[in-house]
């Protein structure tokens, strides 16, 4: 995963992603089915597309499948608990941001 992505990019081919994150275009597909969070768009002829967001998943799973040595369940525990850890958090930073405008309203 040496080439960085373009940030400024809205999206990628399954190719560039495949290079970008050194794993074959099958491997992709396979984790596409494995990983429910891991959906790139599809247009015409059923390209898939890949957004930033896609990239930083595969390269979450990616870490965790060859540098962690996790089995594909355990990647997915690992990921879905992460992903609850982050909607529990953006609820707490909801709920913070709701009382601080409560209190300026009652200042």
């Amino acid at each position: 995963m040496s080439k960085a992505f373009n940030q400024e990019k809205k999206y990628y081919s399954i190719t560039e992603v495949a290079d970008l994150c050194k794993v074959k275009a099958h491997t992709l597909r396979f984790w596409e089915k494995e990983f429910k969070d891991l959906k790139p768009i599809t247009r015409k002829g059923k390209r898939r597309y890949y957004r930033n967001d896609d990239i930083e998943l595969i390269k979450q799973i990616h870490s965790l499948l060859y540098q962690e040595g996790m089995t594909i369940a355990g990647a997915k525990r690992k990921i879905r608990a992460s992903s609850k850890e982050q909607i529990k958090d953006g609820r707490i930073q909801n709920m913070l941001e709701d009382l601080e405008s409560l209190l300026g309203e009652i200042k």
